[in-house]
């Protein structure tokens, strides 16, 4: 250590001799001054003190009662809690935060009774007055037109024979043997007329 120093020469000033900067991260430092941050941080944190046990007691039952501005200040408690180690908590401050933060309230709560049952039964409403709300107005509609009858399909294929129409592979080509234009149910009684509307 003795070498590392400067030596002023006999007769000349003396110098000074700059002290070196200490880091403060704690990588840099000895064991012993990493323990000793880590107390400091503690100290820092030991400001906080756990929550009575009568403000967590039967949290699950109150918190949908509380204000709001009180649920806010319980969790901000908990938060600030949370921040130091976690064994320090109590078990109380640790059922309380989770239940908080993933108990069954507010969007996450538990349907009421009986509420599957309502939404069937409004659901076959909703059905039962679709299907009545059809039936009338089926029931006030004109009838069919009278090409959508078979007999008249039937009398539209033997135009389309008559007149040749796509004599390749329609119904006027050789050995045809599809419906053609049929697409209906035969209707009881007589044939359509050509002047009926």
């Amino acid at each position: 250590m003795l070498r590392s120093l400067p030596r002023a020469a006999p007769g000349s000033a003396p110098l000074r001799v700059q002290p070196h900067r200490i880091h403060t991260n704690t990588w840099h430092l000895p064991a012993a001054a990493c323990l000793f941050e880590s107390r400091q941080h503690q100290k820092r944190h030991a400001g906080i003190h756990a929550i009575s046990n009568p403000t967590l007691a039967g949290i699950e039952k109150r918190w949908e009662g509380m204000p709001p501005q009180q649920q806010a200040d319980l969790w901000m408690a908990l938060r600030d809690r949370m921040k130091v180690n976690w064994h320090e908590m109590t078990l109380q401050e640790k059922k309380a935060a989770y239940w908080i933060a993933f108990g069954p309230h507010g969007p996450r709560s538990l349907p009421p009774p009986g509420e599957g049952k309502k939404i069937f039964w409004y659901t076959m409403l909703g059905v039962g007055v679709s299907g009545v709300i059809f039936l009338l107005i089926r029931t006030q509609t004109r009838p069919a037109p009278k090409t959508m009858t078979a007999q008249y399909q039937a009398m539209t294929n033997e135009y389309l024979k008559a007149q040749r129409t796509e004599p390749i592979t329609g119904v006027s080509s050789e050995g045809y043997t599809g419906k053609g234009m049929i697409q209906s149910k035969p209707r009881k009684g007589p044939p359509p007329d050509e002047d009926e509307d």
